[in-house]
């Protein structure tokens, strides 16, 4: 079980978009399901799971601010669409009888618990997936920096990143065919380097806080699971 893997207790980190499959917009139930399966196998393994989901695939904060509308109201759409997402991944933990909660930074308790680090830690340690939505509950930080923020809280062993490639790169390996692919680098590298993974916030609370990302393709079935047994394509990000 547990001794299969190296980490005990993780973070995933999912971008908003990679739910919308081949759509344009909204959630492709069948990635969802894919992904719930992902983390299912995970939980097989004996690995604790907590989840942080982008809201990209329904509302961009800054897609607002950009067009000169309110930057903090438009964070806040943003938010609310991490909840709708958070929810339909619940659903599809449900389906395969994978124990999983929803807590939102945001209070909405019609909808799901407030975010507490006690009450996560506490659901964490009685084997439920922990889902976080809502984002840190404050404009101006993105879900990278929330993904991060709730490893350090969780006590996480590594920061997995889900992302559209199987690794980080040089440059964009879809626009570049030159670009090069690193097997490790240090947290340091990828903000001097401007690769840009997650946000420069999020990197360096991951460091701070001694917290490993792990950079894979989430497009790819059972990739989770083969990297936490030490298989699988990916990019590790520590400074150790």
């Amino acid at each position: 079980m547990a001794t299969q893997t190296k980490y005990r207790r993780v973070l995933l980190k999912a971008s908003g978009e990679a739910l919308m499959g081949e759509q344009h917009f909204g959630i492709d139930v069948s990635v969802v399901d894919r992904i719930a399966a992902d983390i299912a196998d995970a939980r097989a393994l004996g690995v604790e799971v907590g989840v942080v989901i982008g809201g990209g695939n329904i509302f961009r904060g800054v897609a607002v601010a950009s067009k000169g509308g309110d930057r903090v109201t438009g964070d806040h759409m943003g938010m609310l669409a991490t909840v709708i997402n958070s929810l339909a991944l619940r659903t599809s933990l449900a389906k395969l009888g994978v124990d999983a909660v929803v807590l939102s930074a945001i209070a909405m308790p019609e909808l799901c618990e407030s975010f507490s680090q006690r009450q996560a830690t506490a659901y964490m340690n009685a084997g439920k997936v922990v889902i976080f939505a809502g984002g840190t509950g404050n404009p101006f930080f993105t879900t990278d920096s929330a993904a991060a923020l709730r490893a350090a809280e969780i006590g996480a062993d590594a920061l997995f990143k889900g992302t559209q490639v199987d690794g980080v790169y040089s440059a964009d390996p879809k626009k570049d065919a030159a670009a090069k692919r690193f097997e490790r680098i240090t947290h340091g590298e990828v903000i001097e380097r401007g690769l840009a993974i997650m946000d420069t916030a999020a990197i360096a609370l991951a460091r701070e806080n001694h917290i490993p990302i792990i950079v894979y393709s989430i497009h790819e079935r059972g990739g989770f699971a083969a990297i936490l047994k030490g298989e699988g394509r990916c990019t590790v990000v520590s400074d150790a």
